[in-house]
């Protein structure tokens, strides 16, 4: 993912100091790339997705309602980014029309992502007006292994850097959180009660470019509640290992506080 943003085309593919590969698109004047690896479009809307986007609609990551006026996200998303280089579409599955547009004026990452610390990669946004979207609760308890997941993104359906055009359509897979030791090795720091290990079918499906920030949530009643953000891969090729998604349950507290101050 690249860091620096506001570049045109394709940005190269960077491995973060985590050494994991972080699964973002460039913001501005560069194409966005295809969805989530061994997806299917979904059957229904769903009125939490978020697509961060140039202002003139080019999709860069993902992001969730979580509140009328705050979106979650990952940290490296908004890393270098301005407010008001960016805005974010919201509650359709399609990121080029529906749902309703609205303007950042605020990012807040975690104070600890900076540091490069596995676990970390997460940031709010805050919005300068309420959107009229309905928000997704976050899970009262974070997802043990082998739990069923629900993966929504605009990222990429092959899994190397470029190998596809731009969609405009969201995507869905149906997957499950696997043992954090899948996810953890002598050059990947890996943060077991701040990180999702997620499963990749064997190298089937997985979250890929274009896909970080976004949701990984878990059925609740008749609907989902949110438990994690797309992070960070651990191969070139997106599907080759399985993924790594910061636990946005792990963070909750943080992320209450944050939102009860307004940001400050």
């Amino acid at each position: 993912m690249p860091r620096s943003s506001l570049i045109r085309g394709f940005l190269a593919l960077a491995a973060t100091t985590l050494v994991g590969l972080a699964l973002a698109t460039p913001v501005a004047n560069a194409a966005a790339t295809p969805l989530i690896i061994g997806g299917t479009q979904p059957a229904q809307t769903y009125s939490f997705i978020a697509s961060m986007q140039s202002t003139d609609g080019q999709h860069h990551c993902g992001a969730s309602l979580i509140d009328q006026q705050w979106l979650v996200t990952a940290a490296h998303c908004v890393d270098g980014q301005k407010p008001g280089d960016v805005q974010y579409r919201i509650g359709t599955s399609d990121r080029t029309s529906g749902g309703e547009l609205v303007k950042p004026d605020k990012f807040i990452a975690h104070p600890k992502s900076k540091q490069q610390q596995a676990g970390y990669d997460i940031a709010l946004v805050h919005l300068s007006e309420p959107a009229q979207s309905e928000p997704v609760e976050i899970a009262a308890e974070q997802p043990q292994p082998g739990t069923a997941l629900h993966l929504l993104g605009w990222g990429q359906t092959c899994g190397t850097p470029k190998c596809g055009e731009p969609p405009v359509k969201l995507k869905e897979l149906d997957t499950k959180t696997t043992a954090p030791a899948n996810c953890t090795s002598s050059d990947n720091p890996f943060d077991s009660t701040r990180e999702l290990c997620i499963d990749n079918q064997g190298g089937k499906a997985s979250a890929c470019y274009g896909d970080s920030g976004g949701p990984a949530v878990v059925r609740e009643g008749s609907g989902y509640a949110l438990v994690g953000a797309t992070s960070r891969g651990q191969a070139e090729n997106c599907a080759e290992k399985p993924g790594i998604y910061t636990s946005v349950v792990a963070h909750a507290d943080w992320i209450s506080r944050t939102i009860g101050s307004g940001g400050h």
